[in-house]
């Protein structure tokens, strides 16, 4: 079986196979770009998005046979640790025209599109953010992420940006990481990212349904994801 998911999957994806009962092929990549390659006729039994947008168009398109949501994520911001000033808070943060701010590729990568969405829920201040973001990974032409490195610490300890907005899933390792602060944005600013299933073959439906098995859905949430 062969399956297309969104890269924030890379973590959990190998633990939840383990349980899955047939052997699976897996690639990852921003799920904007993937759903691009399937449109174009690139064969897969499921794709694993990072939204419901992207599989609820290969099924209205009449290239899916069901959609099946399965997890739920947030955003959160890594910054650098050495930059935090005493009284700042997550918008504060992102207001402070002296700290750059990075963010995944909106249309390409859902996360970007989240954080686009996190800008507008912000008002008119958000716009100001939004013209300062700068995309720098899961577009077409990004440069790669360097293996077994998260997107926020690789551009933050590389120098091209001190603040990286991303998913909330990463959040407990990237506490872990000297030198970098997580902040939680909360409510109502904060998108829900739901990631759903596009089951493209028949032979993809028991992963489907996997995806939302009780067993799965304790992995998904032991690794930092919201339940369906």
């Amino acid at each position: 079986m062969r399956v297309l998911a969104a890269g924030s999957l890379r973590g959990v994806w190998p633990q939840l196979m383990v349980h899955f009962p047939e052997p699976v092929e897996t690639q990852f990549g921003p799920a904007g770009i993937l759903h691009e390659r399937i449109e174009a006729g690139e064969s897969c039994d499921l794709f694993a998005s990072a939204n419901l947008a992207h599989p609820q168009a290969l099924l209205m398109a009449g290239r899916a046979l069901a959609v099946v949501p399965f997890a739920s994520n947030k955003l959160c911001i890594t910054v650098c640790s050495d930059r935090l000033h005493g009284n700042d808070d997550w918008r504060a943060l992102l207001t402070r025209t002296d700290l750059r701010l990075a963010t995944s590729t909106a249309g390409c990568d859902p996360s970007g599109d989240y954080a686009q969405e996190l800008f507008a829920r912000m008002g008119q201040a958000g716009d100001a953010v939004r013209e300062r973001a700068l995309a720098l990974v899961g577009g077409q032409r990004s440069a790669p992420v360097p293996a077994n490195t998260l997107a926020a610490e690789w551009i933050i300890r590389s120098g091209q940006a001190e603040m990286f907005i991303g998913y909330a899933s990463y959040a407990e390792k990237l506490r872990q990481i000297a030198g970098l602060t997580v902040i939680d944005i909360p409510e109502p600013f904060n998108p829900r990212a739901q990631y759903a299933a596009a089951q493209i073959t028949v032979r993809a439906h028991h992963l489907a349904a996997f995806l939302q098995s009780q067993e799965a859905q304790k992995i998904l949430r032991e690794a930092g994801f919201d339940v369906a």
